[in-house]
């Protein structure tokens, strides 16, 4: 994966717009993958679904509360990538009380598969999801691959430790030291 050029694609997202008015202020809005990625270093995470156990309790609210950290050795951004609507991901966002890191919903899994990152989740009622992953990407190259072990379909357990913020905030920091 490292010095691999991450997938082209668009992502259908939802933006808050002040001009909507009622109680869903918010219209369509595509974003590329070189809005996200082209000229920034940027951390991206991927897991399996919005509001499960270990990415609720543990991977998005500890990027969030590490975000800072990241940023004083030299990511430009976080981004949590999951496969679930851009609703979904809004939704969750709000209720975690996300401020920091973006959240980029691939409704459709296609950046995942173009990853090589898609895997089938039907033993736990999922369907297609992507397999939890971490990237330091830099000018959409990556640049820093934490993948955990075991993936495969239909996995039976859902590790969690090699794309933990812990892990990537200490690769970051070690390689930012050593420059």
């Amino acid at each position: 994966m490292i010095g691999r050029k991450v997938p082209s694609v668009t992502f259908r997202t939802r933006v808050r717009d002040e001009s909507i008015e009622g109680p869903n202020p918010y219209r369509w809005q595509d974003v590329s993958s070189d809005d996200y990625f082209k000229g920034k270093r940027v951390v991206l995470f991927s897991l399996p679904g919005a509001f499960t156990p270990t990415c609720s309790t543990y991977q998005l609210p500890d990027f969030e509360k590490l975000y800072d950290d990241f940023k004083a050795a030299g990511i430009d951004a976080i981004y949590c990538l999951s496969v679930n609507d851009a609703f979904v991901m809004n939704a969750w966002g709000k209720s975690q009380g996300v401020e920091k890191v973006g959240l980029i919903p691939d409704g459709s899994g296609e950046f995942t598969r173009k990853m090589g990152m898609l895997v089938a989740k039907d033993n736990l009622g999922f369907g297609m999801r992507s397999w939890r992953y971490g990237a330091v990407v830099n000018d959409g190259v990556v640049e820093m691959w934490f993948e955990e072990p075991g993936h495969s379909d239909l996995c039976e357990t859902d590790p969690y430790g090699e794309s933990s913020p812990q892990t990537i905030l200490k690769a970051v920091q070690e390689k930012a030291a050593a420059a």
